[in-house]
C-alpha cells in the first residue's frame, strides 16, 4: 500500500487571514513533520477547524479591534500594556483553535488538500502517523460552535471607527507587500509584527469606503448566515468521513487477524415435506390476506375516485349557479310579463270574437229564417190555389203583399241560378238542391264592411306589443331554450301543460277570420301557429319516464282547448246541414281533428253535429202530398214545389251520410235511414207516378248509402233500416213489369243487389219468372 504523503502545517501570515493575531508555528525537535508538538501546559490537543471564508465586514471589524487594543499600549502604563499582551495572546489562542483554515483566496487549495488527505487516509489507515492524528482530531461540539457564532454576532453589532494613529501604516504595508511577493518567506513568531492601526487614508477615501461598506452591509449579512451554515455542514461531513475511515480500518485489521472457522458441532433441524407444506400454506395464507386487504383498498380507492368525480361535477355545476340564477330570473320575468300582456288583451280578443260570431250568426239566421218563411208562404199559397177559394174579379188568387213580394223575390233568385247553370253547362242539376244563400247587394256590402272593420280592429290588438310577447314562434323559442339548457326543471314545471293555455289567446286571434264552412278556407296544418307548434314538438327529445309531461301532447291539447270549441260553435250556430259546400268543408276540418288528434273532447263535437242534423231534419224537411190530378202535370206549381222539396230532403240525406267514418254508424242509420228515408222520402215515392223519374230517385238514394255497410260478401239480407225501402222497390218493380216501363225493372233488381237484398231479389225473380234477370244475381 502506498504511503500517504506527510502533511505540513505552515504558519499563516498575519495579513493573509482575517484572524486577530498571528499563529504559533514553532515545533519541537523530533516531532513528526506536519504535527505540532504539544506545549508543556497543554493537556489536550487544540481543535482543528477551518475558519469560514468571510470578507469585508469581518475584516473591518478585526482591524478596528486591533486598533482599539493597540491604543492603550502606546500611551498607557506598563500594567495596561501587560493586559494588552494577555489579550493578544488570548486572541491568538482563539484564532488557533477556531480558524486553522485558509482565507477565501486559499479555499481551492485547501479543499484539494483535504481531498488528498482523505484519500491518503483511506489508503494508509493503519499508519502510525494517521492513527496519532485521528486520535488527536475531534469534532467541535454544538456549544463551542454556538459560542463562536455569538462572538461573531456581537462583533458585528459593534460600531466601527477610523483610527487617527498612522504610525504603523508603512510597516503594515511593507509586510503585506513582502508577503505577497514571497509567500514562502514567512517570519517567525518573534519576528512577526502585529499591526494595530489602519493605513492612513484621505478624507475622500474614507468617505467612499464607508459608503461602500454600508451598501454591502445588507447583502453580506444574509450571505454570512448562509456561508456559516455551509461551513458547519462541511466540517460535520469531514469529521464523519474521518471517523468512518478509522472504523473501517479498525474493523478490517481485526478481521484480518481473526480467521473464522466453521463449527461442525452445530446441528440443524431436520426438514421434511410436511414442514415445507406447512410453511408454504402459511405463506399462501399471508399472501391471500394481503391480497384481500389490497382489494379492499382498491375498492376504497375506486369509491373515492367516484366520489371525487361527483364532487368535481357538483363544483363545476355550482360554478354556473350565477348564470343559472340569471336565466331562471329572466325566464320568470318574461313569463310574468307575458301573462300580464295576455290578461290585458284577452278582453279585447273576446270582444272581437263575439262581434265576428254575432255577424256570422246573424247571416246564418237570415238564410234560415228566409228559407222557412219562403217555405211557409209558398206552401200556403199552393194550398189556397188548390182549394180555388176567394178569387178576385179577374180570376186570380188574392194574396197579401208580403207573400207576393216573397214569392217574387224567391222566383227571381231561382231565375238567376238557372241562368248561371246554363252558362256553366250544368244540365244535370235538379230544382231544390241549391243552397239558396244569395244576399241582396246592399246586405252583402254591409256584411263585408262589418267584417273588414272587425278584422281591422283585430290587427290593432297587438300593435303595441313586442314580437316576443305576441309571436307564437318567439314564445316557443324561449321555452325551447329552457328545455335545452335545463330539461329537468323544464319537465318538473309541467310546461307542456302550460303552453296550450299561454298560446290560446294568440291562436284565437289568428282564427278570427277562419271560417271552416268555406271551401276555400285555409287548413289547420297550413296555419303559422300549427307549423310552429309542430316544429317545437318535433325538436323535443324525451325519454319514456316523462310521458306525463311530454311535449308530444301540446298540439293535441291546443286543438282540444282551442279548435274543437270553435268548431262546435260553428256547428251549433252557423252551419247549415242543407248546404253541401258547408258540409263538405266542415267534414274536411273535422276529419283532421277527430282522426289525427283524437281526444275526449271530441265527443262533445260529435254530439253537436248529431243534434244539428236532427234539428235540420225536423225544421227544414217538408214534402207535401197533393192529389194525383195536381201533380200529374209536371209544369204545375204543385208538382214543381213537391219536386223541389223531395230533392231538398234527398240533399239533406246525402249530406248526413257524408259523415260516415266520423259519426257512429248507428247514429247515422237512425238519422239518415230511420228519420229521413222512411219518414219523408219513401212516402213521397209511394205517392209518385211510376216511371223513370222514380227509378232515378231510387238510384240517387242508393248512391248515397255508404259502401262499407254492404262489403260483407256473406250477407244476403240488407240492414234492417232498409226494409221499407226494399219493399217499396219490389212493389215498384211489380208495377213497372206490367207497364210500358218494363225495361226499368232491371234497374230495380240492380238496386236490390247493391244493397245486399239478394234473397228478396231471387224470390221476386222466381215468383214473376224473370229468368233473364237471374244472371244479375249470379254476378255478385
Amino acid at each position: 500500500m502506498s504511503q500517504r504523503p506527510k502533511r505540513t502545517f505552515r504558519q499563516r501570515r498575519a495579513d493573509s487571514s482575517d484572524s486577530d493575531g498571528g499563529k504559533e508555528s514553532s515545533t519541537e525537535p523530533g516531532a513528526p513533520e506536519g504535527q505540532a508538538a504539544p506545549g508543556p501546559a497543554e493537556e489536550k490537543p487544540p481543535v482543528v477547524a477551518a475558519r469560514p471564508p468571510f470578507r469585508g465586514r469581518r475584516r473591518v471589524w478585526a482591524s478596528s479591534r486591533r486598533a482599539a487594543r493597540a491604543a492603550p499600549s502606546a500611551g498607557g502604563d506598563p500594567g495596561d500594556q501587560g493586559d494588552t499582551e494577555s489579550d493578544s495572546e488570548n486572541a491568538l489562542l482563539e484564532c488557533r483553535t477556531i480558524d486553522l483554515s485558509t482565507d477565501e483566496e486559499d479555499g481551492t487549495h485547501h479543499s484539494s488538500e483535504s481531498k488528498d488527505d482523505q484519500s491518503s487516509s483511506s489508503n494508509n489507515s493503519s499508519s502510525p502517523e494517521e492513527k496519532t492524528f485521528s486520535s488527536i482530531a475531534r469534532i467541535p461540539d454544538a456549544t463551542f460552535i454556538q459560542a463562536a457564532r455569538r462572538k461573531r454576532e456581537l462583533a458585528r453589532t459593534q460600531e466601527d471607527y477610523i483610527s487617527l494613529d498612522v504610525k504603523q501604516t508603512s510597516t503594515i504595508c511593507g509586510v503585506k507587500k513582502n508577503s505577497d511577493e514571497d509567500p514562502e518567506s514567512e517570519p517567525d513568531d518573534h519576528e512577526e509584527r502585529i499591526p494595530f492601526t489602519l493605513k492612513l487614508q484621505t478624507l475622500r477615501q474614507r468617505m467612499a469606503e464607508e459608503t461602500t461598506t454600508r451598501n454591502e452591509e445588507t447583502s453580506e449579512e444574509s450571505q454570512e448566515d448562509e456561508n456559516q451554515d455551509i461551513w458547519e455542514q462541511q466540517q460535520m461531513r469531514k469529521a464523519v468521513k474521518m471517523m468512518e475511515g478509522r472504523d473501517i480500518d479498525l474493523s478490517h485489521s481485526s478481521e484480518s487477524q481473526k480467521v473464522k472457522k466453521f463449527d461442525t458441532s452445530i446441528s440443524f433441524q431436520p426438514v421434511n415435506l410436511e414442514v415445507i407444506k406447512r410453511q408454504l400454506n402459511t405463506r399462501l395464507t399471508l399472501l391471500q390476506d394481503t391480497h384481500r386487504s389490497h382489494l379492499r383498498e382498491y375498492e376504497k380507492y375506486i369509491q373515492d375516485v367516484k366520489s371525487s368525480k361527483s364532487t368535481i361535477q357538483n363544483l363545476e355545476n355550482s360554478s354556473n349557479q350565477a348564470l343559472n340564477y340569471r336565466f331562471y330570473k329572466s325566464m320568470k320575468i318574461y313569463v310574468e310579463n307575458l301573462i300580464d300582456c295576455l290578461n290585458e288583451k284577452i278582453i279585447s280578443i273576446q270582444e272581437i270574437e263575439s262581434s265576428m260570431h254575432a255577424l256570422r250568426l246573424k247571416r246564418a239566421m237570415t238564410f234560415m229564417k228566409r228559407r222557412q218563411d219562403e217555405l211557409k208562404h209558398e206552401s200556403t199559397y199552393l194550398q189556397q190555389l188548390s182549394r180555388k177559394a176567394e178569387t178576385s174579379t179577374n180570376g186570380s188568387l188574392a194574396i197579401d203583399e208580403k207573400t207576393q213580394w216573397i214569392l217574387e223575390e224567391m222566383e227571381s233568385r231561382r231565375a238567376r241560378r238557372r241562368q248561371a247553370r246554363v252558362l256553366s253547362a250544368n244540365c244535370s242539376h235538379e230544382e231544390g238542391t241549391s243552397s239558396d244563400d244569395e244576399l241582396p247587394s246592399a246586405e252583402m256590402t254591409d256584411f263585408q264592411k262589418s267584417q273588414d272593420d272587425i278584422l281591422q280592429d283585430c290587427k290593432k290588438i297587438f300593435e303595441d306589443v313586442h314580437d316576443d310577447f305576441c309571436n307564437i314562434q318567439n314564445i316557443l323559442l324561449k321555452f325551447q331554450q329552457w328545455r335545452e339548457k335545463f330539461p329537468d326543471s323544464y319537465y318538473e314545471a309541467f310546461i307542456s301543460l302550460c303552453i296550450p293555455k299561454l298560446l290560446n289567446p294568440l291562436i284565437r286571434i289568428q282564427l278570427i277570420d277562419w271560417n271552416p264552412l268555406k271551401l276555400d278556407s285555409i287548413g289547420l296544418k297550413q296555419m303559422p301557429w300549427f307549423t310552429s307548434i309542430e316544429e317545437f314538438v318535433d325538436s323535443s327529445v324525451e325519454d319514456s319516464k316523462k310521458e306525463d309531461c311530454s311535449d308530444k301532447k301540446i298540439l293535441a291539447a291546443v286543438i282540444n282547448k282551442t279548435i274543437i270549441p270553435r268548431l262546435t260553435d260553428f256547428v251549433e250556430f252557423v252551419w247549415d246541414p242543407l248546404s253541401t259546400s258547408q258540409t263538405t268543408s266542415l267534414i274536411t276540418h273535422c276529419r283532421m281533428v277527430l282522426e289525427e288528434h283524437s281526444t275526449c273532447e271530441n265527443e262533445g263535437l260529435l254530439k253537436s253535429i248529431l243534434s244539428r242534423i236532427k234539428k235540420a231534419i225536423e225544421d227544414d224537411v217538408f214534402i207535401p202530398l197533393y192529389p194525383k190530378s195536381a201533380v200529374e202535370n209536371k209544369t204545375s206549381p204543385h208538382s214543381k214545389f213537391q219536386e223541389r222539396q223531395f230533392w231538398s230532403g234527398l240533399k239533406l240525406f246525402r249530406n248526413t251520410l257524408l259523415w260516415n267514418g266520423l259519426l257512429p254508424d248507428e247514429a247515422l242509420k237512425e238519422l239518415g235511414l230511420g228519420k229521413l228515408l222512411n219518414r219523408y222520402l219513401i212516402i213521397a215515392l209511394l205517392n209518385a207516378t211510376p216511371g223513370p223519374d222514380v227509378v232515378k230517385k231510387c238510384s240517387e238514394i242508393t248512391a248515397c248509402l255508404p259502401e262499407k255497410w254492404f262489403k260483407n260478401p256473406a250477407i244476403r239480407t240488407s240492414i234492417p233500416q232498409l226494409e221499407n225501402f226494399i219493399q217499396f222497390l219490389l212493389q215498384f218493380a211489380l208495377k213497372l213489369s206490367g207497364s210500358e216501363f218494363r225495361d226499368e225493372v232491371k234497374e230495380i233488381i240492380l238496386i236490390l243487389v247493391k244493397i245486399k237484398a239478394l234473397n228478396q231479389a231471387e224470390s221476386f225473380i222466381e215468383e214473376y219468372h224473370l229468368d233473364h234477370l237471374r244472371s244479375l244475381i249470379k254476378e255478385v
